[in-house]
């Protein structure tokens, strides 16, 4: 699906790392698409249709996504297992669904509530808090906090709500009596509750297909089969634990979810998404769960997944592409101000190439949230835009067409704000105090410079010979701007209608770039605006 673009030369792949989407990163692996046991006897929700087709892991196909209630989509999002700092996986999944949820609210008017489960009590976080020294719970709301800034720093947008493991344990408990009660799970004398998978039969594997056989058990296990999976865990020495009518325990992993994601939206759920590596068994054993406690045909009707795919090149280069499309916007300001002069601009083209983009671009978005399609068609539009900049003047004062270049403005920032991304300017600066400061120095550096320039260029007395005289004496002066210019370029400042700082060999972040509207690009007396 990935097509060589139009234009710049900045292809689909890049920016799309930037958005962290695309149909190649969200669909199943291969030798999992291909299983027979996916998406038989799948039911086709009723209510509202949302306008959208999404690939629906469940099936193996798109569907039209349709939502139970036409006032707001049910979501339920797997949270974070807290024990440790967030890594790559969680930002990739959390960013991509985002950016899922960005495009269905404020596109397609699909008001939506999302919940998310903490994970707070676990194997991992008793072991690490162990080897800290510290109680599970100091250690969960550590790093619950930290996952918490992450995302902010992210741009992901939060919950509606939050919901803890540590502080539902009570409904938890009642979600398993109501599972064993229906004959789908038992306990046991040391004090632990399975999930019986016999008891489910073949309607286990609705989400994956072909089940992968059991792993090892060790020999005390107290389980009626290998594949049986814990609902409740007893209590080992020096653990945390609460009181259930089976002993002191704490839940297993996957009721957790089943449980609080229940206890919101009862017994129909309209979206469920978590990162590939969820799908089994964690997200095949809440669909199990939930349907043997809700005694349903269907819980979930939608399930989202990702996988990772990022590197360092394609960072970089959809760092270089989100650059080249804010030089775009910045030159596109600097013609509506009347500070770049160009010749005449073919203003019905750029209003009808605005029209048909935004055509494309909602298309795009409804056929799977079809990225490459969608930065296809906004870097064409910015191509020709930048055509029609770069035209040559053939006389001053001509006819002037702002009103399209400001269309197209507007509607590049409001897009990619939709999706997260701000392109537009910032006056203020970040990091320590070093960083600021030399910032400060090249901010006046670039003031003063435009002073000069800005003499060198006046002569509003002066015409003729005595205009060509002045600025034969004052071309030393622009030839010393140029200079600077070309300088501040190599160490990753451009001036052109803004100052635009960008690191030209990292893979972090760029850093803010500052509003000063400059003439123009090129200090030559012809490209005085």
């Amino acid at each position: 699906m990935l097509r060589t673009t139009r234009g710049p030369g900045l292809g689909p792949p890049l920016l799309q790392a930037a958005l962290g989407l695309g149909r190649a990163e969200w669909h199943w692996p291969a030798s999992r698409a291909a299983s027979g046991g996916r998406g038989r006897a799948w039911l086709q929700p009723t209510g509202r249709e949302m306008g959208v087709q999404v690939y629906n892991s469940l099936t193996g196909r798109k569907e039209p996504l349709i939502v139970a209630h036409a006032e707001a989509a049910s979501w339920y999002s797997c949270g974070p297992t807290v024990y440790d700092h967030a890594h790559l996986g969680h930002a990739c999944s959390y960013v991509r669904f985002d950016i899922i949820r960005r495009i269905l609210t404020k596109v397609f008017g699909c008001n939506i509530v999302m919940v998310m489960g903490i994970t707070d009590v676990d194997d991992k976080i008793i072991k690490r808090a162990n080897e800290m020294n510290i109680s599970p719970a100091s250690l969960a709301s550590l790093y619950e906090e930290d996952f918490k800034q992450d995302m902010a720093a992210l741009k992901v947008l939060p919950p509606t709500v939050y919901l803890r493991v540590t502080e539902n344990i009570p409904q938890i408990i009642s979600f398993i009596e109501g599972i064993i009660a229906r004959g789908h799970a038992y306990s046991t004398a040391k004090g632990n509750v399975y999930f019986d998978l016999k008891a489910r039969g073949d309607k286990y594997g609705k989400l994956v297909g072909v089940v992968p056989g059991p792993v090892g058990e060790p020999a005390d296990s107290d389980k009626r089969h290998a594949s049986d999976f814990a609902l409740w865990k007893a209590a080992k020495p020096q653990e945390v634990f609460w009181a259930s009518p089976w002993g002191p325990g704490r839940p297993g992993w996957h009721i957790e979810c089943s449980a609080i994601a229940s206890m919101v939206f009862g017994s129909q759920l309209d979206i469920h998404s978590g990162g590939i590596d969820l799908a089994f068994p964690h997200h095949e054993n809440e669909i199990a769960q939930c349907e043997v406690f809700h005694q349903c045909e269907q819980w979930g009707n939608y399930f989202l997944h990702s996988a990772i795919n990022y590197s360092d090149s394609a960072m970089l280069q959809a760092q270089q592409l989100l650059l080249g499309l804010g030089s775009f916007l910045e030159d596109a300001r600097a013609y509506m101000k009347g500070q770049l002069a160009c010749g005449s601009v073919r203003e019905a083209m750029l209003w009808e190439r605005l029209s048909s983009t935004k055509r494309a671009v909602k298309a795009a978005l409804a056929d799977d949230f079809d990225t490459p399609r969608v930065i296809d068609a906004i870097l064409g539009l910015a191509h020709h835009g930048n055509g029609q900049l770069r035209a040559a003047p053939k006389e001053p004062g001509g006819p002037r067409s702002p009103a399209v270049f400001g269309a197209i403005i507007s509607y590049f920032e409001q897009f990619f704000e939709t999706v997260g991304i701000s392109l537009a300017n910032q006056r203020c600066v970040s990091g320590d105090g070093s960083e600021a400061a030399l910032r400060g120095v090249v901010d006046e550096l670039v003031r003063f410079r435009q002073e000069v320039r800005q003499f060198a260029l006046a002569m509003p007395e002066a015409t003729g010979d005595a205009r060509r005289q002045q600025l034969l004496e004052r071309q030393p002066l622009l030839e010393a701007c140029d200079t600077l210019r070309r300088g501040l370029t190599a160490h990753g400042i451009n001036i052109k209608a803004g100052v635009q700082w960008r690191d030209l060999g990292s893979p972090q972040p760029l850093p803010p770039r500052f509003n000063l509207c400059l003439p123009g690009s090129s200090d030559s007396p012809a490209s005085a605006s």
